[in-house]
């Protein structure tokens, strides 16, 4: 009798029985692969279902997507994905917690802690969003550990090598200040010589200068000398002024010679 009353129902709604009959054998078979671990072959016929049949149960999409999910396929979050706006507060708990581990796997344990918190409002006694939620938020503060660790070497890092290059500024300052204090010693040494042998020639030249004051006047006192300028016809006043002359022709010449550079002798050409 039960069986009378389905076929009404679908003759009633225009379903063709081939076309039930067909979908439910689909579902066995899709069930009785996943059961087996043959998940390609159970997301093909999930597929062929959703795709082909245009079957709308959400616990059939649910099932094609956690075959692609077992399958390692990548459009498995494209089928969760629709799933997590049901109304079926399960359904929608576990299609959220998919999606969590999905994007855990991709890298982004921000965005599965998120999918995690989602799936336990929709469903508090979902355990394994539970489960994975302490998992990914373990992990992340980890990761924020291990990154404010890389930060932290990282600056000290920077630190050291501030140090050493404000270490090698003041040494190549000090070095720098090295040189002038060495370079302004010399200049004032070179300064000192320059003084010193100027004071020297000054000495020297007044030396002989009162030497030979002291000659012309021997000279001048000798009695010869007058005698001699008679012969020569040759006044006092104007022997004085020779003299003067001969003086100042000698001191030009000595000056001259102390400015002219004295040239090494050629050692390799004979000496005589």
């Amino acid at each position: 009798m039960k069986g009378l009353w389905l076929l009404a129902i679908v003759a009633f709604l225009g379903i063709d029985p081939r076309t039930v009959s067909r979908i439910n054998s689909l579902k066995e078979q899709a069930r009785k692969a996943y059961s087996a671990g043959d998940y390609t072959t159970a997301s093909r016929v999930y597929r062929t279902l959703v795709d082909s049949l245009g079957v709308s149960e959400e616990e059939v999409k649910l099932n094609l997507a956690h075959a692609l999910f077992a399958a390692n396929d990548s459009s498995a979050a494209d089928r969760y994905q629709p799933l997590t706006v049901s109304r079926n507060t399960l359904l929608r708990s576990i299609a959220q917690q998919q999606m969590g581990v999905l994007s855990s796997r991709s890298g982004n344990l921000e965005g599965a802690l998120e999918w995690f918190k989602q799936a336990l409002r929709a469903n508090p006694a979902n355990e394994d969003a539970r489960y994975n939620y302490e998992l990914v938020k373990k992990k992340l503060e980890e990761k924020k550990k291990q990154d404010q660790q890389k930060q932290d070497q990282k600056q000290d890092q920077q630190d050291k090598n501030d140090q050493n290059e404000d270490k090698k500024d003041q040494k190549d300052k000090n070095q720098q200040q090295k040189d002038q204090k060495e370079k302004q010693d010399k200049k004032e040494q070179q300064q000192q010589q320059d003084e010193q042998q100027k004071k020297d020639e000054e000495k020297k030249d007044q030396q002989k200068s009162e030497e030979e004051k002291e000659s012309e006047k021997k000279e001048q006192q000798n009695p010869d000398f007058e005698k001699k300028l008679e012969e020569m016809k040759i006044t006092p006043e104007k022997a004085k002024m020779i003299l003067e002359a001969m003086k100042n022709q000698e001191k030009q010449y000595l000056q001259q010679n102390k400015r002219k550079a004295t040239k090494p002798r050629n050692t390799n050409k004979p000496q005589y």
